[in-house]
This record gives C-alpha cells, sequence and structure tokens, in this order.
C-alpha cells in the first residue's frame, strides 16, 4: 500500500492514495477534509468477524471468517441486467459458494488460485451454505475489512466502508503526530490511555477491551473540554460585578397582588430565586426552564420591574419577530405604569402613558440610549451597534438555545455586568442542564396554571384524514380557531417523498376541504410586518384556519385556538411537537392535537406514540434525548454539543470524573500550554462565549 510522502494531521484529503476529486467532494460531506478529520470520524458500531473457522465447522447464521483459496469464479446476467458473480472457496476441510450481485469486477481482483479471508455470514439455500455479498481481502494484506473486529463507518451517498476503512488506514501513521494534550497527571488519575492510542484502538481494535480503553479516553476528552469551559465560566463570575438590584418587597407584592391570576407555587419559587440572585453583586446567571404555557413571562417581569425599580433598565430579546411583538404586548399589559420599547428590524414602537405609538428608528435608539424606555424588548436587532443602553441591570433571553453563544456575550458586553436571565419553553432534562449548562443555576416550572385541561392527542392513520377534517369543522363552527403545521414553505419537486408544505396546504385547505372558512397562511421568509398582521388577524378571529411553518413553534399565544393539526409529523422531535401542541389549549377549552405522517416505520410509530400519551414536556425531552442525541434536539450552538460526537448523557460516572478533575486542574491550567492551546481551539469550534 502506497503513503503520502511527508503526511502529517493537516495533509489534505485529496493527498491519500485513490482518492480522486469526486471522493473528496463526497468525503467533505462527511466534515472529512484532513487527515486529521479523518482521524477523528469515529466507527459507531463493530461487526465481529474475529472467528476465523474451518468450512466443515460452518453453521447456518454464523458471523464468521473462512480463510481459503478461489477454486472457480465465474460471472452470469440475471433478471433487470444484473449480473451475478459465483465464486467456490476451498480450504482443506471442505468447500463453500460465495454469491455477490452487480460486482463483475470481481473475477479480475479474485482470480483462481487466488489466497483470501473472506466475512460474512452464514446463510442457507436449495444448494447448500452459502456466503452472500462477503467481505473479502488477500490473505497477504493486513486485515482491516476481515478476520478481525471491523469498524464500521457513518457514511455518505457514493461513499463505502471499504473505502473509509483503505483511507484510515492510510492515515493511522499519522496518530502518532498527535499532540496529547490531557495533563499526564489526569490521564494517572482516571487510568486513561494516551491520544495517539486512543486514535489506532478506536479504528482497529484487537478486542472488546481495546474499544473501550479507547472509547474511555475520547469520551472523556469531550466531557472534560465542556466541564472546564463550565468551570471557567464559574470563575470568571465570581470576579465580575453587576449591580446588586435591591428587593422591593412592598411594590413587587403589589405587582403580584395586582395580576388576574394567581401565581403557582413554582412561580412563586422561581421569582424568588431570581430575585434573590439579582439583589447581590455576583452576577446572575440562571436558566428559567419551564414547560410551554407555565407562565414563565410574568416571572421574567417580576424581575424586570423590580431592575426598574431599583433605577436600571431592563431588556428582554426573542428569536423571532413574531414572540418579540408578543412580549411587548404582555409586558405593556402587566407593566403599564412603565416606558417600553421594542426595537426588531421592522418594528419600532414606544409604549408611554398606556399608549402606543410608532417612531423612527433614530427616534426610538434615543430614547433607549437616554434612558427614558426602562425595558426594551426585541429580537436580535437590539444586538446591532446603534443600540446603546444607558444602565442595563438585567438582560433576559427567551428560548436562548436559538441564539448563538456568540450573540449572547454581545448582550452581557451591552450590559457590562449584567444580570442574566435564560428562559426555555423546550424542557430541559437535569441531566441536560448539569452537563451543558453547569455554569448556570436553574430554576424550573413544572406546574400549569390552574383551569387548564390536557391536550388530547390522536395519531391520524392516512383513511381517517376525512373524519378528522369533519372534526375540525364542527370545532370552527363551535367558534374555535386551528393551527395547521408544515414542515416546508414550498413542494420540492426532486424530493424523493412528497413532503407537506404550506403554500400546497393552504391552496388544498382552502379550495377543496373547507372552502367556506377563512384561511390564511404564514412562514418564515414573510417580512416582520406581514406575519405580524397575520397573526394580529387571526388572534383576532378573522381567520379560522392559519397554515405555518414551524415559526409559530414558540410563544405564540392565540386562546381561542383549540386545534392543532401536524404534517409530516415524522419530520419533527418530540420537543418540537410538544411545542406545537402548547400553542393549544391556552384556556379552559377543550383542545385537541392531530399529528399526521406518511412514514409507517416502527421507529417513528415509536416517537408519535409515546408523544400521543404524554403531555409531559421533561418525559418528553428525555426521551428525545434518548432516540436522536442532544445535537439534534437543541442545536448544535450549544455548549460543547457539537463534539459529543462518542459521550452520552448517560455517562454519569465520566461525568463527574471530568468534572471533579476540571476543577482540581483549573487553579493550575497556565502550566499546562498544550491544554490552553486546545481549550482555545475548541472554544473557536464551537463559537463559545
Amino acid at each position: 500500500m502506497g503513503y503520502v510522502a511527508f503526511m502529517n494531521l493537516e495533509t489534505r484529503i485529496e493527498a491519500l492514495n485513490k482518492v480522486g476529486k469526486t471522493t473528496a467532494k463526497r468525503l467533505e460531506r462527511l466534515g472529512i477534509f484532513t487527515v486529521n478529520n479523518l482521524l477523528h470520524h469515529y466507527p459507531f458500531r463493530y461487526e465481529d468477524f474475529s472467528r476465523v473457522a474451518p468450512i466443515k465447522e460452518l453453521r447456518e447464521g454464523d458471523a464468521v471468517t473462512v480463510k481459503g483459496a478461489i477454486e472457480l469464479i465465474a460471472n452470469r446476467r440475471i433478471r433487470n441486467r444484473r449480473s451475478l458473480t459465483e465464486a467456490l472457496l476451498t480450504d482443506e476441510t471442505g468447500s463453500i459458494r460465495l454469491v455477490w450481485f452487480n460486482q463483475p469486477y470481481l473475477t479480475k481482483n479474485l482470480e483462481t488460485g487466488t489466497e483470501v479471508y473472506i466475512s460474512g455470514v452464514v446463510k442457507r439455500d436449495s444448494l447448500g451454505l452459502q456466503f452472500v455479498s462477503p467481505a473479502y481481502e488477500l490473505a497477504s494484506r493486513r486485515n482491516i475489512h476481515t478476520a478481525r473486529l471491523v469498524p464500521m463507518y457513518p457514511l455518505t451517498e457514493g461513499i463505502t466502508q471499504k473505502q473509509v476503512r483503505f483511507l484510515v488506514e492510510q492515515s493511522l501513521p499519522a496518530a502518532s503526530n498527535l499532540v496529547d494534550w490531557l495533563p499526564e497527571k489526569i490521564k494517572k488519575e482516571n487510568n486513561l490511555i494516551t491520544l495517539g492510542e486512543a486514535i489506532k484502538q478506536i479504528h482497529f481494535p484487537d478486542s472488546d477491551a481495546q474499544i473501550n480503553s479507547a472509547t474511555e479516553r475520547l469520551k472523556f476528552d469531550e466531557l472534560f473540554l465542556v466541564q472546564l469551559q463550565t468551570e471557567l465560566a464559574r470563575h470568571e463570575r465570581t470576579v465580575l460585578r453587576a449591580p446588586a438590584l435591591t428587593f422591593h418587597e412592598e411594590e413587587i407584592k403589589k405587582f403580584v397582588a395586582g395580576l388576574l391570576f394567581i401565581l403557582t407555587k413554582d412561580q412563586k419559587i422561581a421569582a424568588w430565586e431570581i430575585l434573590k440572585n439579582i439583589a447581590e453583586e455576583a452576577p446572575m446567571n440562571r436558566l428559567l426552564s419551564g414547560d410551554v404555557g407555565s407562565g414563565k413571562t410574568v416571572v421574567a417581569a417580576v424581575a424586570l420591574y423590580n431592575a426598574v425599580l431599583s433605577g436600571f433598565q431592563g431588556i428582554m430579546m426573542a428569536p423571532t419577530e413574531i414572540l418579540a411583538f408578543q412580549h411587548f404586548d404582555s409586558v405593556c399589559r402587566l407593566l403599564p405604569d412603565q416606558t417600553l420599547a421594542l426595537f426588531t428590524r421592522s418594528q419600532h414602537l414606544i409604549f408611554k402613558n398606556q399608549e402606543r405609538s410608532e417612531v423612527s428608528k433614530k427616534e426610538l435608539q434615543k430614547i433607549i440610549t437616554s434612558g427614558e424606555a426602562n425595558v426594551i424588548l426585541g429580537t436580535h436587532a437590539l444586538l446591532s451597534e446603534g443600540v446603546e443602553f444607558k444602565n442595563v441591570g438585567l438582560a433576559v433571553v427567551d428560548e436562548q438555545h436559538r441564539f448563538g453563544v456568540l450573540q449572547r456575550k454581545v448582550i452581557k458586553e451591552k450590559g457590562r455586568g449584567v444580570h442574566f436571565l435564560s428562559m426555555t419553553a423546550t424542557p430541559i432534562p437535569r441531566s441536560l442542564a448539569l452537563m451543558v449548562y453547569g455554569d448556570l443555576d436553574v430554576s424550573i416550572i413544572r406546574e400549569m396554571p390552574p383551569g387548564r385541561k390536557p391536550v388530547t392527542t390522536r395519531i391520524v392513520e392516512p383513511r381517517n384524514r376525512d373524519k378528522a377534517y369533519e372534526f375540525i369543522r364542527k370545532e370552527v363552527e363551535k367558534g374555535g380557531q386551528v393551527f395547521v403545521v408544515c414542515p416546508l414553505i414550498e413542494d420540492n419537486p426532486s424530493a424523493q417523498i412528497e413532503k407537506k408544505s404550506v403554500l400546497t396546504e393552504y391552496k388544498k385547505l382552502s379550495e377543496q376541504i373547507f372552502p367556506e372558512m377563512r384561511v390564511s397562511y404564514l412562514h418564515g421568509k414573510m417580512k416582520g410586518e406581514e406575519k405580524e398582521k397575520i397573526m394580529a388577524a387571526f388572534k383576532n378571529k378573522e381567520n379560522d384556519i392559519l397554515v405555518s411553518t414551524s415559526v409559530i413553534e414558540v410563544g405564540v399565544d392565540v386562546p381561542n385556538a383549540t386545534v392543532m393539526m401536524v404534517e409530516g409529523a415524522d419530520r419533527f422531535g418530540l420537543a418540537q411537537l410538544h411545542q406545537f401542541r402548547g400553542r393549544v389549549g391556552r384556556s379552559d377549552k377543550q383542545s385537541y392535537c392531530f399529528v399526521f405522517s406518511d412514514n409507517g416505520s416502527s421507529r417513528t410509530l415509536e416517537r408519535l406514540r409515546f408523544f400521543e400519551k404524554h403531555q409531559n414536556g421533561f418525559e418528553l425531552a428525555e426521551k428525545d434525548l434518548e432516540l436522536r442525541g442532544p445535537g439534534e434536539v437543541y442545536g448544535t450552538t450549544q455548549s460543547g454539543m457539537m463534539q459529543l460526537r462518542l459521550a452520552k448523557l448517560s455517562d454519569t460516572a465520566l461525568i463527574k470524573k471530568a468534572r471533579e478533575s476540571a476543577r482540581v486542574i483549573l487553579s493550575q491550567l497556565l502550566e499546562f500550554p498544550e491544554l490552553v492551546k486546545k481549550m482555545k481551539e475548541w472554544k473557536e469550534s464551537v463559537h463559545l462565549e
């Protein structure tokens, strides 16, 4: 096998043996650009073909390797212009048939008399035992495809397992150039092998024990970097100072007593935890996690009001204009005596003396900078350079996992040492909170406001679609409203599976199914003003049905909506489906959620049945995490999420070890320059603050 001369970790993939432009492009889809990327492209499982058996001992169902010589080999045509390659493999104990489909070139690779290893599962047909499409390897070469624990890799179209193994084996000598950045004392304390050894063993292990030791080391690395970042963030907070926002007990009690509803026990506890935090000079960094509709906004309003009473500004950001406007609307009602501003890309509103008015962007910037506006609400537009605050005491970010960490950093910088409250309606399991948000204190609202009825959820089979439409018709006749969520904006004609789209669904519902009803549609590519107009019309009951993309996933509050219909439900995660369901059931009326899917796979049905039976967002989040992993559920902008290739949140013992090691090493960090360098590279790769 020919290796590249002077190969190192930065060697481009194109320089490797048998990698042309086409193969390089395909490998890039897997994130493989260099030898280093290839070495960190880990197997996701192993086929155990380490048992080499004589032919006479083979039994049907054996996953095994045989060493023998090709006695006969020939191609023949079968149905549909396909080709069949048949061979006879012989050792000193007997012979067995080998069969491959559509690989006529094998007659050149495996000539009569060639000694080979064959690995696969033994099958039986009317002629006796055989191997169908087995892996093969010349006996004169080092085994990487047969007669061992064979690594199986994540692939992309046009790339085979054999290709990846061939390229990894070429690149393996470069593993000795890897800098082992983990301090020696940590390796010893945790009984971990070296990095170079772990990379070699993860790809071509000789035993299960080697797989375990390699996996343990590489998992530890991932977890240790997250935990070290968390410990650094905690340490930085101890030296930062934020304004101590005195608890204005009398005014806050009066505010709570004046609400049109009674706060739940969880809301009261969360509000008290926040008020205690912001009364100190150490900057608060708290996550408020609560299920859909659990009443997080009013808790945030309590904290914002206390900041204003202390003589400071409060800011609140949301990921979409729809949600920012809705928060503005809610906070105007909750704090009618304050001066509020709404600053988004398309909207510049001021609420003063209990009246709203539109102002120019420049004028609103002046109002914010002067401190006239006590509470400023908006989208990421608030982070643009033209917006300067006078004296921010508290920053609240809703659905904070939708903001890049970089944006959150800008908020902190603009506030120059502020108290920071993150809110999410995507319930975050405690395991994830400890792993990823280790530098945050967490408040959880589990209770729902009294009077809310659980939303009746049903998976609708294709044959029952008309019945569901009839049910929806009756709901609208009773005065209810309907959300319909679709995965795409427009149909993609090249897609293999027909996917429901907003525009197609809108046309079908408005023209064929419900021509007598008022149907509107909404999607993310519309301008902010247009979206607000459509949402306002729907909220004011001017429309019966709103067809939308996932833009309505969070925060949209239409108490009169009683039906949520989700098309292509298999394309959404459980946490997202739960968000959609949370758009209904926001009053004392009984509400319904219907999920439709054309994907009948058992995995899809298992997920959707779990969703049908469970209302608790935290249970759904745990299940989603188990089925899809944190990266898919919470997005890759989370702290270190992108780097969790091997480690799982269930690796609790290893997480604990990594955290303890991170705490121990923190004070001696500067003694380990390689670790400092690795941390810097890692932070850049995941865009951490």
